[in-house]
């Protein structure tokens, strides 16, 4: 399930990584708009111009293991709950991406053998789904390649990733 980055795939990581932490642009710059209507407007386009820039580094660290980020997602979810497993009403509550269909999810992980899906003895409306032994290999095949992403961060010391998970807590907290 594992293959190499194309030529032009590790070309474009290494121009969105230099693009980054070399050049240093501002928004502004990045996106060619003069200005914004408020600190709260450049706010809401900043967040989601770096939400999908990582999440672009994301699906490219993936890409050669063949799958999605949100499938990676519901993989971390079933291995740290392993040997226990889960219901789709958990994975659906731990999910980063909440607009994703959970139960497609699983379907496709399970018909690659990375998941593997148990009705309930005790309630038979339940489904118990646990990570198989391919899924956690091909997890630890993927960690390496997306533990490499927080060399995409080091534009921030300890200090101000932290000063930075609190607001982004408050704002959410609103």
């Amino acid at each position: 399930m594992k293959k190499k980055f194309s030529f032009f795939e590790t070309l474009y990581i290494h121009l969105l990584y230099i693009q980054l932490i070399i050049t240093d642009m501002r928004l502004e710059e990045e996106i060619k708009q003069k200005s914004f209507q408020s600190e709260y407007h450049k706010l809401a386009v900043n967040l989601q111009f770096t939400a999908n820039w990582l999440s672009a580094l994301h699906s490219m660290a993936l890409r050669p293991f063949e799958i999605s980020s949100q499938q990676f997602n519901v993989l971390r979810i079933l291995k740290g709950q392993f040997p226990n497993p889960s219901s789709l009403i958990l994975i659906r509550e731990r999910m980063l991406d909440k607009e994703s269909n959970a139960s497609r999810l699983i379907d496709k992980l399970e018909n690659a053998g990375l998941t593997k899906r148990v009705q309930c003895p005790n309630d038979r409306r339940q489904v118990e789904i646990t990570i198989t032994e391919k899924g956690s290999e091909l997890l630890e095949q993927m960690n390496p390649r997306v533990e490499e992403l927080k060399s995409a961060l080091t534009g921030l010391n300890e200090e101000e990733a932290g000063t930075l998970n609190n607001l982004l807590d408050k704002l959410r907290d609103n």
